[in-house]
C-alpha cells in the first residue's frame, strides 16, 4: 500500500516501503536523496614508562557516496550519476558533489551530499532510477558513527518537506557490509513516480560491481 504524503509525515524507511510521490493529490515535482554521515573517532592510550596514562583520540575521514543509476522500460542500462558526473545527460539528475570526509565535529544535522531529481525532467527512455550506497574506502557501515538517509521535497539547499528516513549505521543487518541498495523510483504509465524502498546490504565494493548487481538481481 502506497503512502501519501503531508508536510509533517517523516516516516522511517523500512524495507518494502511505497512511497507516492504526491502531496494533496499533486505530484511532486522535485526530490532529493540528502546522505549525512560522521567521520570516525578512534581513541588510543599512551604511557610514559607505564606510569602515566594518556587517552589520545583522532578523526578518521569516511568517504561514502551516493549514487543513481537509470534504466529505461526494458531494463536496459543508461547512465549513472555518481562523483565523476555530477548531471544526468538529460540535466533532472543532480549530484552536489564529492565529500570526502564526513562530520568531524559530530552531527550537524546537515547533508554531506545531495542527489537531486527533477521528475519532470527525466527522460522518457527513463523507467527505474536506482539509488545506492557505496563506502569508498571499504569502511565497515557499522564502524561509522552516523550514517543518515533522508528523502525529501524540495531542492539541495531548501527542504520543503521530509518524507522519510534512515540511519544504517544503527542496523546490526548492515554490519560487515560497505554497499546498500538504498531504494528505486519507478515510473508508472500515467506519468507519476513511486519510490520503493529496499535497504539491502550487498556484497559489492564499489560503484561498477553495485550496477552490475542490480542488474543480476533487482531487475529481472
Amino acid at each position: 500500500m502506497a503512502i501519501n504524503l503531508t508536510k509533517s509525515t517523516g516516516i522511517n524507511l523500512t524495507k518494502g516501503s511505497k512511497i507516492s510521490l504526491q502531496k494533496n493529490g499533486k505530484r511532486l515535482d522535485h526530490v532529493c536523496v540528502g546522505l549525512n554521515w560522521g567521520a570516525i573517532t578512534q581513541r588510543s592510550e599512551s604511557s610514559f614508562l607505564g606510569l602515566f596514562k594518556q587517552e589520545r583520540t583522532r578523526s578518521v575521514a569516511v568517504d561514502l557516496d551516493g549514487s543513481a543509476s537509470l534504466f529505461a522500460t526494458n531494463g536496459e542500462y543508461i547512465e549513472t550519476v555518481y562523483y565523476q558526473q555530477l548531471r544526468s545527460n538529460d540535466g533532472a539528475i543532480t549530484h552536489s558533489g564529492d565529500d570526502l570526509v564526513g562530520d568531524r565535529d559530530g552531527d550537524d544535522d546537515l547533508d554531506n551530499e545531495v542527489l537531486q531529481i527533477d521528475l519532470t525532467a527525466v527522460s522518457p527512455r527513463v523507467g527505474t532510477i536506482f539509488l545506492y550506497l557505496n563506502s569508498y574506502k571499504g569502511q565497515d557501515f557499522s564502524t561509522i558513527p552516523y550514517a543518515k538517509i533522508r528523502l525529501f521535497e524540495g531542492v539541495a539547499d531548501r527542504v520543503d518537506s521530509v518524507l522519510a528516513t534512515y540511519n544504517i549505521a544503527a542496523e546490526e543487518r548492515f554490519k560487515g557490509y560497505v554497499s546498500m541498495v538504498m531504494a528505486k523510483l519507478i515510473r508508472h504509465d500515467d506519468g507519476g513516480w513511486e519510490c520503493v524502498t529496499i535497504g539491502d546490504p550487498v556484497r559489492t565494493r564499489n560503484i561498477q560491481e553495485t550496477i552490475y548487481h542490480i542488474q543480476q538481481n533487482y531487475l529481472k
